[in-house]
């Protein structure tokens, strides 16, 4: 007579009885799903609302002041931006591609003379030593929490004693150095730029100036293009401290030119398509800079896998 087997703690559970490894898969494999559901139904979400304005603005800019107006900015009936563009630069001779210029010469010039100032700057504070170093970096620390608008009218005055107001100068100056730039620079440089490379270069019997122009400034590049893209947006977006400091309209910038603009599409329904295909125009300098410059982030990122 055969005994009865007794499935001892060892023993293997058959698949498909109820085994507490195929139940606890087949209730996590739901969840993950229901996850993986909520997650990339909140990006689609947030791209949609992302993208939504710049929607608007493209369809917008095909419409004339009626199409406008009516509501039906979403569609392309009545398809009309080349009218609107050559409506743009024919407007007052052309001033708004004088604002254009002027952007362009506030953000792009600010903007690399900022980014050369704060690696300069955060590459000194992290390479050298000297008496008070870390008092004065709280001190620029300190400027961080210190709004713009905050500064406009101090600045303004400055610029008045010195006969800079209403000059581009004026808005150009303040501009120049940025002190999160300065932070943001000296993390960079304590990544990126090791000792023993400055001490081969010094050994070689490179000056200072050399040593951080040939060495230090191209290995911290990627600091260099992340606070010139940074300041390049803030400056593109300014808007109090050009209203503040001028007053001629030949050196606005395009915020403040389209600020006046739409402050007149109450009176005039006509000034409509003009602020909304100059913004459209406003638009691809930022595009174009952030496209073009993602290449020096991608290297930055991968810099901390090679030795």
């Amino acid at each position: 007579m055969t005994s009865p087997t007794v499935a001892g703690p060892n023993t293997a559970v058959r698949a498909g009885d109820g085994s507490p490894s195929r139940t606890g898969t087949a209730r996590r494999a739901p969840s993950r799903w229901l996850s993986r559901t909520a997650v990339n139904g909140t990006l689609l979400l947030s791209v949609l609302y992302t993208l939504f304005p710049l929607v608007w603005l493209v369809t917008a800019a095909t419409k004339d002041s009626g199409g406008l107006l009516s509501g039906e900015a979403f569609s392309f009936k009545g398809f009309d931006l080349g009218h609107n563009l050559s409506q743009l630069a024919a407007y007052n001779d052309g001033v708004y591609f004088r604002w254009y210029l002027n952007s362009l010469l506030y953000a792009g010039g600010g903007a690399a003379v900022c980014a050369l100032v704060s690696v300069a700057a955060g590459y000194a504070f992290d390479k050298y030593s000297f008496r008070g170093k870390e008092k004065l970096f709280g001190v620029v620390l300190l400027g961080v929490l210190v709004p713009t608008t905050a500064l406009a009218l101090p600045m303004y005055l400055l610029a008045s004693k010195v006969g800079l107001v209403n000059t581009y100068w004026s808005v150009l100056i303040p501009v120049l150095v940025n002190p999160f730039g300065v932070y943001l620079s000296r993390v960079f440089s304590a990544s990126y730029i090791p000792d023993e490379a400055l001490e081969a270069a010094r050994i070689d019997g490179a000056g200072e100036l050399r040593t951080f122009w040939s060495i230090g400034l191209r290995m911290v590049m990627p600091g260099f293009v992340t606070v010139f893209l940074f300041q390049f947006t803030a400056i593109w977006n300014n808007f109090f401290l050009p209203l503040v400091m001028l007053s001629d309209q030949k050196l606005f910038p395009l915020s403040l030119g389209l600020y006046a603009w739409n402050s007149n599409t109450h009176a005039e329904p006509s000034y409509y398509p003009l602020v909304v295909t100059g913004s459209l125009l406003a638009v691809v300098p930022l595009v174009v800079a952030f496209v073009s410059l993602q290449r020096h982030w991608k290297a930055g990122l991968a810099a901390g896998s090679l030795k």
